[in-house]
């Protein structure tokens, strides 16, 4: 069995069904048209420009070409994961591309040298969905984690700012939001993981299926990569939160909570 091809035309009747959206945010006065309009284009743009570029790379397979756009993966992931929330904070950028690389690049490289055991490791064909998919849940995560970090440390401010005052250390008075920060972190993988196969049919799996491949080796695949996703997920999300805490507390225990900035209006909206 081989994977039937696509016309243009096919697509864009796929394409039409966001006018759904677009009717429904009208009849529900969602004011969302615009939204939805600019999210449409920009999905057909990035994937058009996507599938050019990896057939190239995929044509022209070495670590020179394939290690680079990796590394630009990482990186419109890291500003991706600091983007989100009301609030903000000096280098919440670094941290948040710093926490990303490592959780996936160290996760990505296990699956990689030691589960798949490809040669060579840059294989585009494996290297770079799987960092892929393993990036794009750990920015969920990372994201989601520095947003509730902020947030808690924000509306318990009295609270630690008390703890600290009677003696607590920076960590102890830290310990409550920097838990239901790395919680809120890991919620959506591990949502994902109760229902995966039973609900929904992953994207992986699903194109290996689509493809001809056995469906009991495409289980095996995605088995691997969800495990890999959730590994990648908590060390990147834990490690965001503990970036985030040394931002916020200084070396003396105290709570800097004037470097917690909130966003305004216009610079979520470009966001």
């Amino acid at each position: 069995m081989t994977l039937r091809d696509l016309h243009l035309w096919e697509v864009g009747v796929a394409a039409l069904l966001i006018l759904v959206n677009g009717a429904l945010s009208v009849l529900l006065k969602l004011d969302l048209e615009r939204k939805l309009a600019w999210a449409a284009v920009r999905t057909i743009v990035q994937l058009l420009a996507v599938g050019y570029v990896l057939g190239w790379v995929f044509s022209h397979a070495h670590w020179t070409i394939v290690l680079p756009l990796m590394i630009l993966m990482t990186l419109i992931a890291g500003f991706a994961g600091a983007q989100r929330g009301k609030r903000t904070y000096a280098g919440q950028r670094v941290d948040s591309v710093l926490s990303i690389w490592a959780g996936s690049w160290l996760v990505a490289a296990v699956g990689l040298f030691v589960v798949i055991r490809i040669h060579p490791w840059y294989e585009p064909q494996y290297a770079i969905p799987i960092l892929g998919m393993i990036l794009g849940n750990t920015l969920t995560g990372v994201s989601l984690g520095i947003e509730r970090m902020t947030e808690e440390l924000t509306a318990r401010r009295d609270r630690v700012e008390m703890a600290l005052a009677l003696g607590a250390t920076r960590w102890e008075a830290a310990q409550g939001p920097a838990r239901d920060a790395v919680r809120a972190g890991m919620i959506p993988t591990l949502n994902q993981m109760a229902v995966v196969g039973v609900v929904s049919l992953p994207g992986m799996m699903t194109g290996q299926v689509l493809a001809g491949q056995s469906p009991l080796q495409a289980v095996r695949y995605q088995i691997v990569i969800m495990f890999l996703i959730a590994a990648a997920s908590a060390l990147g999300t834990v490690g965001a939160v503990l970036l985030t805490y040394r931002r916020l507390f200084s070396a003396e225990h105290r709570f800097l909570a004037s470097r917690l900035i909130e966003r305004t209006q216009r610079t979520r909206a470009a966001q």
